[in-house]
């Protein structure tokens, strides 16, 4: 079985096409720049990541997403340098939807209904729903034999129980605008679960788990018994960490009070809260490979600060997720960017956490490596791992799950 996975954003579209029976990947790439009259890019791989890897490098104008998404194809289906004769190989495109809204709990098979669905959270994912609808609609014309499936990334956080996912608003106010905490980078929190149950050999209802997705945007999840019972981020990407840009959680009157003092508009404070704010806003840089250099060679106060801020804002986060757990944690799971590959970060982020029973092998976390793995004492009760992430084969994997139930 050949699967497709698509992620459309604005003006771009990643793509990864799987071989299921060893989750092996064919081909993947990036269209950029889609929608620019004068230059756009694509960067297509042949068997990447193996000794047989083949690159090819486009640059053209892309009008639209169909126009795109028609070369692709046509990379796919090339008589030399394909990897497919024909669209028909592909059993299921899987596309990244953002936002499910309030009643989609669960991925699900595109029809006219899951459309609407998707349509109807614009209001709630107005930056991301809007090209991941585009990008199902442009499959369904070029793909016209193949089915879609919808995975959304609120999935994970749409088991939390009601007590977790509610604010104490009003009721009724909630109730009419779909208010309540959603949480995102589902489908790599799910990813996770799945990968740390099995590596610790444990029935996944029977694990529990606090998964770090720490990169330019982060989140942490509350795994119990296998679903999740908590996230930090909640009605948008906005809530909980410290992350590149976007401030996390802070005071809400602090919204009115800028815009009273600034005379500015609340769409204004939001582009400040998600794009200039966070390790930018506090150090004029997001790259944490920067700010280390800057904190450490230069003695920047700025870097040390943000990088203490970061910090504190993670181990928050952690402490309140084991109290959740009752400290019956089998693991922490490190992943993404910064979780797969900032050992300081990491260091920092259980330093001081023996007496509860998270004890890091500082050797073990100073070892790069790319692959799944421990890096906790032997006595560690709760095991440290780290786990790259995997969503395009978690959104593979989902896709095949509900293909297969959509024909039983």
């Amino acid at each position: 079985m050949k699967i497709l996975v698509l992620n459309a954003g604005s003006s771009s579209c990643k793509y990864k096409l799987f071989n299921m029976d060893d989750h092996s990947v064919l081909c993947q790439g990036l269209v950029e720049r889609i929608g620019d009259p004068t230059t756009g890019a694509l960067t297509h791989k042949i068997a990447p990541d193996t000794d047989k890897e083949e690159k090819i490098a486009l640059e053209e104008p892309f009008k639209d997403h169909a126009v795109a998404l028609n070369k692709v194809i046509a990379l796919l289906t090339d008589k030399d340098k394909g990897v497919i004769k024909d669209t028909n190989e592909i059993s299921v495109i899987g596309h990244r939807v953002l936002h499910g809204g309030y009643f989609q709990t669960t991925p699900a098979l595109v029809d006219e209904k899951c459309k609407k669905t998707i349509r109807d959270a614009f209001p709630l994912g107005p930056l991301h729903n809007p090209p991941n609808y585009t990008g199902i609609e442009v499959a369904e014309k070029l793909f016209p034999n193949v089915p879609n499936v919808a995975v959304f990334d609120t999935a994970f956080g749409m088991q939390m129980p009601e007590e977790a996912y509610t604010y104490a608003l009003p009721k009724a106010l909630s109730k009419e605008l779909q208010i309540r905490r959603y949480g995102f980078h589902g489908t790599s929190h799910i990813y996770l679960v799945n990968r740390g149950a099995a590596f610790m050999h444990k029935p996944l209802e029977q694990f529990n788990c606090i998964t770090l997705h720490l990169g330019n945007g982060s989140s942490l999840g509350c795994a119990q018994n296998g679903k999740c019972i908590d996230t930090s981020m909640g009605l948008t990407p906005l809530e909980g960490l410290v992350m590149g840009t976007r401030c996390g959680s802070i005071d809400p009157a602090i919204v009115p009070y800028i815009i009273s003092q600034k005379g500015i508009s609340a769409q204004e404070v939001d582009t400040i809260m998600n794009k200039k704010s966070g390790l930018l806003g506090l150090c004029g840089q997001t790259d944490l490979r920067d700010i280390h250099r800057m904190a450490d060679k230069e003695n920047n106060a700025d870097a040390i600060l943000a990088r203490k801020i970061l910090i504190r804002s993670i181990k928050k986060t952690l402490g309140s997720f084991f109290f959740l757990l009752e400290g019956k944690v089998d693991c922490l799971i490190f992943s993404a960017g910064i979780g797969e590959n900032d050992a300081y970060v990491r260091s920092q982020v259980v330093k001081g956490l023996e007496g509860l029973g998270i004890c890091m092998d500082q050797e073990k976390n100073a070892t790069r490596s790319g692959d799944e793995r421990d890096i906790s004492t032997a006595d560690s009760k709760v095991k440290i791992l780290v786990i790259p992430t995997n969503e395009e084969l978690q959104i593979a994997l989902t896709a095949q799950e509900v293909l297969a139930k959509s024909k039983s």
